[in-house]
């Protein structure tokens, strides 16, 4: 038996322009994940002469850059995203039970923590970084509360809608495990640090898997915004 035909037209037919739409929109995407890749590296290539950017949390124009290129990010993905479900696409919905998705956001929070911890403890990425915060200054809170939402929250927001909404959708076509290790290591290259890459490539790929074992987009963001947030706080306080 051949093809089913829809008015003549065989499924093999229909589908085509879908499968077309998709590779476009998965072209866009490394386009963008490239420009990040680029971007990323380039800004550590820059910043190698002013190593202890501690300072930068507390300065306006740190939260407010922040928060004007995430919001700008989130654009960007939601225009190579347009024409698709959203909700399919970046897996805006409940997760399949929430007493499962909780364990395992727990789980993934306190294994992301330790593994962190261990890899940080050999590849000193914190370090190449330079960004925890200088210690407590009660003088300049305003500025570190705007780069608290820009870290805390809206990088959180941008990156999983990147990478564990829009590229895990677009690489699933190659399999699950394809689209964990991929948007892992893009991940852990976007962020333009050489030693944090062990580091940034274990994070991603766990946000990934736990997208996967949930169906859902809402616990990765919340371990996202945990991990970034608690890691400022403890920086500001220790």
């Amino acid at each position: 038996m051949g093809p089913l035909a829809v008015g003549g037209v065989s499924e093999p037919e229909l589908a085509r322009p879908r499968e077309q739409a998709l590779g476009r929109k998965l072209f866009a995407w490394w386009v963008l994940v490239g420009t990040l890749i680029l971007i990323g590296f380039l800004s550590a290539a820059a910043a190698e002469d002013d190593a202890d950017r501690s300072d930068a949390v507390y300065q306006y124009q740190f939260g407010l850059g922040g928060l004007l290129v995430y919001a700008l990010l989130i654009g960007i993905v939601l225009v190579i995203a347009r024409g698709l479900d959203w909700r399919e696409t970046f897996a805006l919905k409940r997760p399949t039970s929430w007493k499962r998705a909780g364990g395992l956001t727990i789980g993934l929070l306190v294994a992301v923590f330790i593994v962190g911890a261990i890899l940080e403890a050999i590849f000193h990425a914190g370090e190449e970084q330079g960004l925890d915060p200088a210690g407590w200054q009660p003088d300049r809170v305003g500025a570190l509360i705007l780069s608290f939402l820009a870290i805390a929250v809206a990088a959180p927001l941008a990156e999983e809608l990147t990478f564990r909404g829009l590229g895990y959708y677009l690489l699933g076509q190659f399999g699950v495990w394809a689209a964990i290790v991929i948007t892992g290591l893009t991940f852990a290259l976007a962020h333009g640090l050489i030693v944090g890459i062990p580091v940034f490539f274990v994070i991603g790929a766990g946000l990934a898997l736990l997208r996967y074992r949930t169906d859902s987009l809402y616990p990765p963001i919340l371990v996202h915004m945990s991990f970034n947030g608690l890691q400022m706080v403890i920086g500001v306080f220790s």
